[in-house]
């Protein structure tokens, strides 16, 4: 009786959601392949179209609406500020940005002191007391976001482009009532800032403390630290904080360090950064001069190639069959008042682009990435050894020998030449716009060099290539 009240113990345990077993670890480096993660116990790419880092700090803004949409487009991941950091309504040219809220609708970690004054509406901040309502929307947020299978990269810095933003910041001694942060607006993010550094550390430990708990969280130290004067010590300096302050904690959460626009080789990368992130990237300097830190590689911010899907779309295809995990386009029909992302057509000034359409095409490729066991492959440049389209190019990961994922940009039909082991393969023509499969061919390969041609396309073709036997 006794075992086998034990064998239904372990039923019971065994069909269990992971809820219920126990509290989820947090998104981590996948422990067989760590240029890929590990998610709720599934290897995990990440892949969005999202608004403008404003969900939490810009008090109009339903998020819900959006992590919604996001769920029904079958993306993972969203990008948000700490609320560090605002906009004005004319910064880049952006149409209803979701970074600049409206007049007294800004929302930030420190409360609201009973001194009027702040340049874009309300009180002053307190730089010493943090507000309690801003935690709980950030946590219903994360908590939110967590029950639609999203993922929040939380950014909690951001340079000062311009001297309006610095008019802006909290950190200011304009809008504290603290007299903390007389300073040029290019000397707040480095260790040369006086009390303010203290007041930033005291906000990273209350904010890793307070979200300790989720498990579909990382941290981003700084957005574009290449800009406005921020030092490597300074972001140094907040990666410690963070890691400091989760040994005390329950979970520890992955730090990310946005590395350069387009791409840069990594020296002597900081220990506690996991994840790389790069803008607008390229992949052969993003990914490849890279590859050997043996870490996350993403591509978390695109969005200045006009409103057009064309270039999103292929960037995302390139940096992930390049051997990036993650991909995060700025998507602009994403409004205060249109948080279910429906701001569409975009104005042609508007600086890039988003939209239905071009999330449903980043699902084809998120779909793509996880048809493979990707853990297990890699960048191959040595596969694919002619027939690329001319002007075009092409990329590959692989599993040599068992699975091949081929991206081809330019106009066909190609007729590629791969080099491969000898195999029986199934080879499979994706429509990278529709989803659709337009061709499917058998391959008896008896070694050698192997062609397959591919149907016609206008832009871009992709090819799952499978050992049957």
């Amino acid at each position: 009786m006794a075992a086998r009240s034990f064998a239904v113990l372990m039923l019971v345990v065994a069909v269990l959601p992971a809820a219920a077993q126990g509290p989820a670890k947090p998104i981590a480096l996948h422990p067989d392949n760590p240029h890929y993660l590990l998610w709720r116990g599934k290897p995990t790419v990440l892949i969005t179209s999202g608004e403008h880092y404003g969900a939490v700090l810009n008090g109009e803004f339903d998020y819900v609406r959006y992590l919604d949409e996001l769920k029904r487009c079958g993306l993972n991941l969203t990008r948000t500020f700490s609320g560090t950091y605002c906009e004005n309504p004319q910064a880049f040219n952006i149409t209803h940005n979701t970074l600049a809220p409206a007049e007294g609708k800004f929302l930030s970690p420190w409360v609201r002191s009973d001194t009027p004054g702040y340049i874009n509406g309300g009180n002053k901040f307190d730089l010493t007391k943090f507000a309690p309502a801003y935690f709980t929307r950030l946590k219903d947020f994360l908590a939110q976001a967590s029950k639609r299978g999203v993922v929040v990269e939380l950014v909690l810095f951001c340079p000062m482009y311009n001297e309006d933003m610095w008019k802006r910041s909290p950190m200011n001694v304009i809008n504290n009532v603290n007299g903390i942060g007389q300073l040029k607006r290019t000397e707040p993010l480095t260790l040369n800032n006086g009390k303010l550094l203290e007041v930033q550390l005291a906000l990273v430990r209350k904010v890793v403390t307070e979200c300790n708990e989720f498990d579909n969280l990382y941290y981003e130290i700084c957005n574009e630290p290449y800009f406005g004067g921020v030092t490597l010590e300074w972001q140094h300096k907040v990666a410690e904080c963070i890691v400091e302050t989760e040994k005390s904690l329950p979970d520890r959460h992955l730090i990310a360090q946005n590395i350069a626009n387009k791409g840069a080789k990594i020296k002597d990368p900081h220990p506690a950064v996991s994840i790389f992130n790069f803008h607008y990237a390229t992949p052969p300097t993003t990914v490849a001069d890279n590859w050997q830190l043996n870490r996350v590689l993403g591509d978390d911010e695109t969005g200045f190639k006009g409103t057009a899907d064309w270039h999103y779309h292929m960037e995302a295809w390139e940096f992930l069959l390049a051997g990036g995990a993650i991909y995060s386009n700025l998507d602009y029909s994403f409004t205060a008042a249109q948080p279910d992302g429906t701001f569409f057509p975009l104005p042609a000034k508007q600086p890039g682009g988003g939209g239905r359409d071009l999330r449903a095409q980043l699902k084809i490729l998120k779909d793509f990435i996880e048809s493979f066991d990707f853990v297990r492959m890699s960048p191959d440049k040595s596969v694919v050894v002619a027939g690329v389209p001319d002007k075009g190019a092409a990329w590959c990961l692989a599993e040599k020998g068992k699975a091949y994922a081929i991206y081809v940009r330019g106009a066909g039909p190609a007729k590629l030449v791969l080099d491969i082991p000898p195999g029986r393969y199934k080879a499979q023509w994706l429509n990278t716009w529709t989803g659709k499969i337009d061709k499917s061919q058998a391959l008896d390969h008896k070694g050698g060099k192997a062609t397959l041609e591919s149907p016609a396309f206008k832009q871009d073709v992709a090819l799952r290539m499978v050992r049957s036997q």
